[in-house]
């Protein structure tokens, strides 16, 4: 959520935000999009615009980029923040813009040398290993590669997700593969949490309708009982439901005409099974790649030792 002293701030700038990226030898600013980071539930969502650089330039874009011939020095406790950092952030920043920064003491400094607002906290964590994992494509002018002790070591968004999932897995064994299968994983959920409310108003008429509790229904199973009422059809994809169940409903399809969306509950129910197919296949490959990632890490530890 916008904190209520920055919201006028906020809009003045049309919702865009400065971003303070370090890199290995520099400096870069960005613009973001401030909605991304002030979302409900932002800290389970922002990691997934940045699974595929193509969606993650949509939210961030490069404004800037200077080399430091000593970085140290650049910000640091000891030293505040330097004049060519100084200026090349109050270049790029508006009015009343907060800047978003990776580190707790870089917000700190900056607070106080420069009195710009400062933004650092979980969800920013995630940004920042986003943007890290398209770093060259982000900042081309940057040739080096990313220390590991400089990386932000696993998206906390990500981490919950497969937690979720039943899928513990450590920040070290996360490669490439793993972070674009749980892709499938986030849109899943993100299709069950949108459609459920909506699926569970008109589920109310099932119980006037025909008799039906659907309290503890899931909203596949939901959205199925609507297709069936719609179409006036069993498929043979409907075995979530019971043959009496199926045939109760055919019956009082009629009933129904006036009281719901035909089309919609259709389109929600397309969605819903086809999340459902790709989360059953992604699961598989997922709990794969989860394995190979475990065996690896095993052959590491046994050679290290």
């Amino acid at each position: 959520m916008i904190p209520m002293f920055a919201c006028d701030d906020f809009v003045k700038n049309h919702g865009v935000l400065l971003l303070l990226f370090e890199t290995p030898s520099g400096f870069a600013i960005f613009g973001v999009l401030g909605i991304y980071l002030y979302k409900s539930a932002a800290i389970e969502r922002v990691w997934a615009n940045f699974v595929h650089y193509d969606r993650a330039k949509e939210i961030v874009w490069l404004l800037e980029f200077q080399t430091f011939d000593d970085k140290s020095s650049a910000i640091s406790v000891g030293t505040g923040i330097n004049k060519q950092l100084t200026e090349m952030i109050m270049k790029r920043r508006n009015p009343g813009q907060t800047l978003v920064v990776g580190k707790q003491e870089y917000k700190s400094i900056i607070e106080s040398s420069l009195g710009i607002h400062c933004l650092h906290n979980e969800i920013v964590k995630d940004v920042m290993w986003g943007m890290q994992r398209h770093m060259h494509r982000l900042v081309p002018m940057e040739k080096s590669e990313l220390p590991k002790e400089d990386r932000v070591p696993m998206s906390q968004g990500l981490q919950m997700l497969l937690s979720r999932h039943g899928f513990h897995v450590k920040p070290k064994m996360i490669n490439e593969e793993i972070v674009v299968a749980a892709l499938s994983l986030f849109k899943y959920d993100v299709a069950k949490k949108e459609e459920y409310p909506p699926l569970r108003r008109i589920g109310g008429f099932l119980k006037d309708v025909s008799g039906i509790d659907c309290k503890n229904w899931r909203a596949l199973k939901i959205a199925t009982a609507f297709k069936i009422i719609c179409t006036h059809e069993i498929g043979d994809s409907d075995e979530t439901l019971s043959k009496d169940l199926q045939i109760k409903l055919l019956e009082d399809a009629d009933r129904y005409q006036d009281l719901i969306d035909g089309p919609a509950c259709i389109v929600t129910y397309r969605r819903l099974m086809y999340a459902h197919r790709d989360i059953t296949q992604s699961k598989g490959i997922f709990a794969s790649l989860v394995k190979k990632a475990k065996a690896s890490e095993s052959v590491l530890e046994e050679h290290g030792n």
